[in-house]
Order: C-alpha cells, then structure tokens, then sequence
C-alpha cells in the first residue's frame, strides 16, 4: 500500500517536472517569436523614420530655396526702391537748383521793381514841384492834376485789359460749365420712365365683368367711391380700364381688383377689407423703397415721413415722367456736378432726392409742390441748403451755394432732354401760341417765333427804333409777362434780335 502511493507520488513529481520543462520550452520559443517580432517592427519603424527624415530634409531645402528667393525678389524690389529714391533725389535736388536760380530771378526782379518804383516817385516829386513853382499849385493840387492826366492818357488801355480779361473770364467759364454739364451727362445714364393716365386689368372670362358691376351696379358703385378711380367696362373682351390721374390710387385700385378676380368674392364689404389690406401692404412697400433707394446711394438716414414720402414719388408723374426717376435722375446729375465744382456730392445729392418731395403731397394737399416740399423738409429738420435747393430750382430764390446750383442746373438737365417730358398737343400748341402773342404784343416787334419745343422765343424789333439798351429791357419785360401769365415747365429763353442791314447794288 505504502510502495503504491510512493509510486503514484514519484509518478506525479515526474509529470510535473516533464510539465515544466515542456512549457518552459514552449515560454522561451514565445519569447524568442516575440522579440522576432519587435526587431522586425523596430526595423520598419527605423525605415520610416528615415523616409520620413529624409522627406523632412526635402521640404526644408524647399523652403530654404523658396526663402532665399523671396529673399532675392525683396532684396531686388529694395533696389529698385533704392533706384527709385536716389532718382527723385537727384530731381528734388535738380528742382531746388532751379528753384534756388528761380528765387534769385525773382529777386533781380524786385530790386528792378523798386528801383522802378524809387524812379517813378521821384519823376511824380519832380514834376510836383515844377508844377508847383510854374503854375503856383499846392502839392495837393498839382498830385491831383498829375493823376487825372495819368488817368485820362491810360483810360482806354484800362478799359481794353478788363474787356480782354471779362472775355477771357467768360470764355474760360463757359468751357468749365461744358465740361461740368459733358461730365453729368455721360458719366449718368438715367432710363426714362413714362406713365399713362389708365391701367388695364385682364379677366378670366367676361363673366367677371358681371360680378365687378354687381346687383343694380352696386360693386362698381362701392368700387369706384372707396378708390377713387373711375372703372371703364366696354365690348374688350376679358379687359376693364381704371382710369386716374393719382398714380397713387390708380395702382393700389388695380391691385384691388386684381384680387378680388381672382378670390372670386366681390361685395361692397369683401371690397373693402382688401383695400384695406391693400393700402396697408402698398405704405409699407413705399416706405421700404425709399429706404432702399437711401442705402443704395449711400446716404445717411433722414425721417421716417421724408423716406415714405421720397418712395411715394414713384406713384407720381409730371408731363408723363416719372417723379420718382426724375428725382434718382436729379440726384445723380447734382452729385457729379457738385465734385466736379469742389461741392459736397453727398449734399448736392440728397437735396436732389428731396428737390421735388412736395409732389408726394400736392394731389391730397393742393398748393405749390416747392412751399409744400420745404415746409416738409423744415419740419424735419434738413440741411439750410436742401431748403434753398427746394426753392432755387423753381427760381423762387436764388442759389445760395454749389450744390443748389447743381440741382437747379439738374433739374433743367433731366425736363428738358429729349423725350423726357411729353403733353398733350393741344396745350402745347396753345402755350406756344400765348409765347408769340405776349412778344407780339409789344412795341416795335416785327416777329416773333416760338422754337426749340417751345422753351425758346426769338423777337425780331426794327433795330432803326430799338437800342441795345431797349432791346435788354424788352427781354426783361416780356419774361416777366410770360411768368405772369402761362403755364410751363422748365425755363423760357427769351431772345430779342435787333440787326441793321446796309444794302447796295452794283449795276
């Protein structure tokens, strides 16, 4: 029993000790794999690391070498800066020689003045005294009769310098004032903007004509009242007219309609919550175009009322343009002939944009757009200038400072071009007409013609009984008259031609 459990224990001791070794075996295998394995992976990680090194050596000789030519492209710009330096020294020190021989010729010059001077004085005390000793003068005397004898002899030569430098100052005047006006005019390329008196509203079907007239016509009757137009129905097909002199109401008239058609309801009540709706949505819509046309010309903010009023101008016309274009059209045209003359641009161009903001009041207030606008912009609190502007523009004042001018010439510019203003040929043909009469009416008138659209008369006088100074007061008379007594726009010209004709026959 004892010899077999010490059998099964040296049994045990043996297995365990073959156990041992086998695993100890199979350990130092598995070490022997692992460390194969670490120098293998230390090995690629050594590549890599040299790749990477050698790639790191790459790009810094890149940098090194596009450095170096920054380096060089700076180093040669610093040259020719250099160059450049030197190059104005040398004619900084060429213009102050001249300068320098300049100042001495100017100073020869002086000395030679005074010694004139010097010369002058003692040939007047020479004289002085031998008028003096010879004719009994007082010095007094005799200083006055020389200057009068100075005076007399150098009179016409006087006369003749101003009248050479009064034509050169006019000369020189009339080609800055071409040159501002060519600069305004091509630098500025205004649209025209036409407006009629009627809108057309397109239907579905002529059922719908039915349906805007209502029972016993109470549709059209509400229609008309609340908006204020008048809504022409005739034999077009699927077409009714709104007709109207406010662009305003017109507008906001055929919106009206135009929702109504297509919501189908039309009843005295259904009208008039849409044109409440429609009145509200067109005030803000004004009120955003007029700060949008602030932002787009850079402008500084100005009231609320002024901006609502400077967006109602475009639901406003005169002549059959557009207030609002004409206004944008001014604005522009004032700005760039302000800079042009040493002005404030941005001064010439806000009393510009509010030069005709009284229109935007005239048809619910009646009254004179310039009082009205001026007024307006008084209440506000806008620039002494804009005010003049407002006035000066329709000669109610005269121009206090460049920038009105440049509106008065502005709003000149944008009426009177060609095709900017239409109206109706009867009242054209009658206001030219009223021209001729008014400057035929007058004395010792031959002729006279109405040309140039109307804003120029040409008087004609008998030159035997019309001096040039009658010939100035006769102008004078009849544009007062004209100012009196008809309706136009703009300016008229007024030109009195007085000529002698001398004729002979060689037989």
């Amino acid at each position: 029993m004892i010899s077999m459990s010490m059998g099964i224990l040296i049994g045990l001791i043996v297995g365990f000790l073959i156990a041992y070794l086998i695993l100890n075996k199979t350990a130092a295998k598995r070490f022997e794999y692992i460390e194969a394995q670490a120098k293998a992976k230390a090995k690629v990680i050594e590549s890599e690391s040299q790749i990477l090194l050698e790639e790191a050596k790459v790009t810094i000789k890149k940098e090194e070498l596009r450095f170096e030519k920054k380096i060089n492209h700076k180093m040669s710009d610093i040259e020719r800066l250099e160059n450049s330096i030197n190059k104005h020294k040398n004619d900084l020190n060429n213009f102050e020689d001249n300068l320098n021989k300049f100042s001495k010729f100017l100073e020869d010059k002086e000395k030679k003045l005074e010694k004139l001077e010097e010369d002058k004085r003692d040939a007047i005390d020479k004289n002085l005294q031998i008028l003096s000793n010879q004719i009994s003068f007082t010095e007094a005397e005799a200083k006055a009769y020389v200057l009068k004898e100075v005076e007399n002899k150098y009179k016409n030569d006087v006369a003749s310098i101003v009248r050479r430098y009064e034509k050169i100052a006019k000369e020189e005047a009339e080609k800055k004032a071409n040159y501002i006006l060519a600069q305004a005019t091509t630098r500025y390329a205004g649209e025209f903007a036409g407006e009629r008196l009627i809108n057309i509203v397109t239907l579905p079907t002529d059922e719908h004509k039915g349906r805007i007239i209502g029972k016993d016509g109470r549709n059209i009757k509400a229609l008309e009242m609340l908006l204020g137009v008048d809504i022409i129905i005739d034999e077009t097909p699927n077409t009714i007219i709104v007709s109207g002199f406010n662009l305003y109401r017109r507008a906001i008239a055929t919106k009206v309609i135009e929702i109504l058609v297509e919501d189908g309801r039309i009843h005295p009540a259904r009208i008039e919550d849409v044109f409440e709706k429609v009145t509200h949505d067109f005030e803000e819509k004004i009120h955003q175009e007029g700060k949008n046309i602030l932002m787009d010309l850079g402008q500084p903010p100005m009231h609320d009322e002024l901006i609502k009023m400077l967006g109602k101008l475009r639901y406003r016309a005169s002549y059959g343009q557009n207030a609002l274009a004409h206004t944008l059209e001014v604005a522009n045209l004032a700005s760039i002939m302000a800079a042009e003359m040493g002005g404030d641009e941005k001064l010439a161009q806000r009393a510009g944009l509010l030069h005709d903001i009284g229109k935007a009041l005239t048809q619910e207030l009646g009254g004179s757009h310039v009082e009205i606008g001026a007024e307006f912009c008084k209440r506000y609190n806008e620039s002494p200038v804009i005010i003049n502007a407002i006035y000066a523009h329709h000669g109610e004042e005269d121009p206090t400072s460049i920038e009105s001018a440049a509106v008065c010439t502005a709003d000149v510019l944008s009426a009177a071009r060609p095709g900017a203003r239409r109206e109706v040929l009867e009242s054209f043909t009658k206001r030219v007409k009223e021209l001729e009469d008014i400057a035929m009416s007058k004395e010792n008138v031959e002729q006279a013609y109405a040309i140039n659209a109307g804003r120029e008369i040409r008087v004609i006088v008998n030159a035997k009984k019309v001096g040039d100074n009658e010939a100035t007061m006769l102008s004078k008379e009849i544009a007062k008259e004209i100012e009196a007594s008809v309706q136009y726009p703009a300016e008229i010209k007024i030109n009195v031609i007085r000529e002698t004709r001398a004729i002979s026959f060689a037989k």
